[in-house]
């Protein structure tokens, strides 16, 4: 049961992400709509079922709940309980809100993808972080049109935002200089992260080399 929920989380996780990007791609309202609010409540309760079950299964269960007690906050529906209690939230901060179960589903994909590459560790390790790297990219991409586009005149579009992204990540550059101060921060982690990427490559194509030479041999 408890494999048939994380991979319940990782579809779940790919729709919540698909409603964000409809919500940021195709929306300029001031607030999230209803149907993007039901759909991250939908996904974040299966997200907590999927930690209580793994809660009750566990050996030690406080040291179990403390260990994860950040997978279980980032679970919780917060934009959805801001809105019920009235409290309103700019748009602005609800899309940090907002990307906190898209962050619970994004360690479920990653857990998946290393899950499903029965081979060895580096290689399991290769694959995690080129799926990171793309997935983040994505999400920093949406993040950065969200929060420049109405206020970066070089910026025109979504594909400008996810060309910027890979540029960033690819630590070549772009010509497009962000604005705000959440787009200065994802302009430092995207080449940050690229340039972790490379020892990780690197390291992998000498292993894979040398594999091949003993084998010739």
């Amino acid at each position: 049961m408890r494999n048939m929920l994380e991979m319940l989380a990782v579809v779940a996780g790919v729709v919540l992400l698909a409603a964000l990007s409809w919500e940021i791609i195709g929306g300029r309202e001031n607030h999230f709509s209803p149907v993007y609010l039901e759909v991250q409540f939908a996904v974040c309760l299966l997200f907590l079922l999927d930690f209580v079950v793994e809660w009750a299964a566990a050996e030690r269960r406080s040291r179990f709940f403390w260990r994860n007690l950040l997978f279980l906050l980032i679970s919780i529906p917060w934009l959805n309980i801001l809105n019920w209690s009235g409290i309103e939230v700019t748009r602005d901060w609800g899309v940090i809100v907002g990307l906190m179960p898209v962050l619970r589903a994004f360690l479920a994909m990653v857990i998946i993808v290393r899950w499903l590459v029965r081979s060895n560790k580096m290689r399991r390790m290769l694959v995690a972080y080129v799926f990171t790297v793309v997935v983040f990219t994505y999400i920093s991409g949406l993040v950065f049109y969200e929060y420049e586009e109405a206020v970066n005149p070089k910026l025109h579009g979504f594909g400008n935002a996810l060309w910027w992204a890979w540029m960033n990540v690819t630590t070549v550059g772009a010509e497009i200089f962000p604005v705000t101060a959440i787009g200065k921060i994802f302009c430092v982690m995207l080449p940050s992260l690229g340039m972790m990427f490379f020892p990780i490559f690197t390291t992998y194509v000498l292993q894979e080399y040398t594999h091949k030479k003993e084998v010739d041999q």
